[in-house]
Parts: structure tokens; sequence; C-alpha cells
């Protein structure tokens, strides 16, 4: 039976069959989303789309910090700067306050694009690992 939704179906797949790494990127890309929704929520003056969006946001940091191995030595200060975040977006969704939000997108977004190196890299050493049979 084929999806009503072809997109959503898309994005399922996509969830379903991506890598640990591809699916930190998409959590992080999922937050800058809802923090720029956030803001733009903020100056349209729509409080309920704010809050909701803030609070998706904040949802994913709770979840990267979840899923923090701990066993890494980054990974205290990773968890300090997520609290971080979480704390800052708090206070952006009370003070209704998009220079707060542009703060920890800029956090975020230093994250996403490190990871998005990280990935890279990775794919890479792969690749020379494996032979490239020429």
């Amino acid at each position: 039976m084929a999806s009503a939704n072809p997109y959503q179906a898309y994005r399922t797949n996509a969830v379903t069959t991506a890598s640990p790494g591809e699916l930190t990127l998409m959590l992080y890309n999922g937050c800058l989303k809802f923090m720029n929704m956030a803001r733009m929520a903020i100056e349209s003056k729509d409080m309920e789309a704010k809050n909701t969006n803030i609070q998706k946001a904040q949802n994913i940091i709770t979840e990267l910090m979840v899923t923090l191995n701990m066993d890494m030595p980054i990974s205290k200060n990773m968890m300090a700067l997520y609290d971080y975040a979480n704390r800052r977006l708090i206070e952006a969704n009370i003070h209704n306050d998009v220079e707060i939000i542009r703060e920890v997108e800029e956090l975020i977004t230093e994250f996403r694009d490190t990871w998005k190196q990280a990935i890279q890299m990775n794919r890479q050493m792969q690749h020379a690992v494996g032979g490239s049979g020429v």
C-alpha cells in the first residue's frame, strides 16, 4: 500500500536508515529549524508558536544530552554547553528575546558544523582504509 504522504514516507525512511552520526546531524538541524521558527514567531507576536518551537528545540537538546557517551572526556564539556543552551532558551521564552535565541543558534550551528566535519573525515578515513582498488 502506497503512503498517502510521499514526503512523510521519505522522511521516515531517511531517519530509519541514517547512521547514528547522521541522526545527530538531523537533531542539530531540527533544533536550528525550531529556534528559527521561534524567532520568527516572536517577531510576528505569535506567542503560542514561539513557546511551541522553543520547547521543541529544548526537547532536541535534551535528547542530545541523554544520548551523550559520558565515557568520552569531551562529554562533560558538551553536557555543560547543552545545559547552558537549554537554560538560555528558557530565558528567551520567558522574555521573548530573539537575541538569546540567536546566541543559542550560533552555539548549535558551531556544534552542527563541527559534527558534520567529523562525519566527513570519518567517511574519508573509511574509504582510505577500504582501499581504492586502483
